[in-house]
């Protein structure tokens, strides 16, 4: 039996997919985290048709750079997919990737926002069937990011985690196998570049584009005060003169820039405490808060949340991580896979 399974897995081997607004990771069963791309297509325009050119980081590099007839393009918006026609080119190519030297098609689970429509998860089931899975199951993202986490997701016992994503926050507090309260905003780190873009225009003249607004976030960005206060120069066109230009720009700055997205995610994680029942409530007084995603690692988000909240705040291990491996933990077991899948 165990030859039998070895032989199986050598032909095919059931994947993962954290497709994300920003970034696209890939968990391959009984090996991990086997790829992560941002979740970017460049394609060649021909008339009606295109024709990809690249996909994941190579694509990226190529965000504000392409020439006459090529776009890159984020098929991913708000979590949910955009152009069906890219994503499912982006998902054929990742999975060909992850699935290489395998012959038959890969049964595949695919986390999405707790928020997402009837249509939407259509949208996703399709795209993933004709990228090549045999079948398709769908989990929830903070039910996945619970798992990845290792928190007691089958336990009697509040578990509250907070997924900060590109497109989504999802706020939702899990017990017994199940979502007792969720909440999913779009709002997450697209916006936060988005702010920053505009911040620096309006205060600079200064036209920078999305991948330098991401380096300012991840390089200054910072969601509380602090004593040290960072800088960092930043390039981009004088919307004035049309020339190059370079200007000094520091963390607190950033910081002003993004609060209202900040706030957004204030607000959510407040109104998921509010409408908890009061034993769940005891159990988060004593557990605290979980936070996922690639905005956990904004520099004193946690330190934010936790004055605010008054409750003790952790950063997953591997945040970027999370809900692949959540998802991947769900494959290795079938009947914590039933329970929580979504249809």
């Amino acid at each position: 039996m165990r030859f039998f399974r070895q032989l199986l897995g050598f032909f095919s081997s059931d994947l993962a997919i954290d497709l994300g607004t920003a970034n696209t990771l890939v968990y391959l069963r009984g090996r991990g985290v086997v790829l992560s791309e941002p979740s970017v297509v460049a394609v060649k325009k021909n008339g009606k048709t295109g024709k990809v050119l690249a996909v994941g980081t190579q694509a990226k590099e190529m965000i504000g750079k392409c020439p006459e007839g090529v776009k890159a393009i984020r098929p991913m918006k708000d979590g949910v997919i955009a152009d069906f026609e890219i994503t499912q080119a982006m998902l054929r190519h990742f999975i060909r990737i992850a699935h290489f030297r395998r012959i038959l098609k890969p049964r595949i689970i695919v986390a999405v926002p707790s928020g997402i429509t009837q249509v939407e998860k259509k949208a996703v089931r399709e795209a993933a069937e004709q990228a090549g899975a045999s079948e398709v199951y769908l989990i929830e993202e903070p039910m996945a990011a619970a798992i990845g986490a290792g928190l007691p997701v089958t336990e009697p016992t509040a578990n509250m985690i907070v997924d900060i994503g590109g497109g989504t926050t999802e706020v939702a507090i899990i017990s017994l196998a199940g979502i007792v309260y969720s909440k999913s905003v779009r709002m997450g780190g697209d916006k936060m570049d988005e702010a920053i873009t505009q911040y620096i225009r309006k205060k600079y003249n200064l036209l920078i584009g999305e991948p330098t607004a991401e380096l300012i976030k991840h390089e200054i960005g910072t969601a509380y005060p602090s004593d040290q206060v960072d800088t960092l120069e930043v390039k981009g066109r004088d919307t004035v003169t049309g020339l190059p230009k370079a200007v000094a720009i520091d963390s607190e700055e950033v910081r002003k820039a993004i609060t209202e997205q900040v706030e957004a995610i204030l607000t959510t994680v407040r109104s998921a405490l509010e409408q908890i029942p009061p034993e769940l409530a005891a159990d988060i007084v004593t557990k605290g808060i979980v936070l996922t995603g690639g905005g956990a690692l904004l520099k004193r988000l946690d330190k934010l949340i936790s004055e605010e909240t008054h409750l003790p705040i952790c950063i997953a291990d591997e945040p970027l991580k999370t809900v692949a491996i959540g998802s991947g933990k769900a494959l290795e077991s079938l009947d914590i896979l039933k329970e929580i899948t979504i249809q």
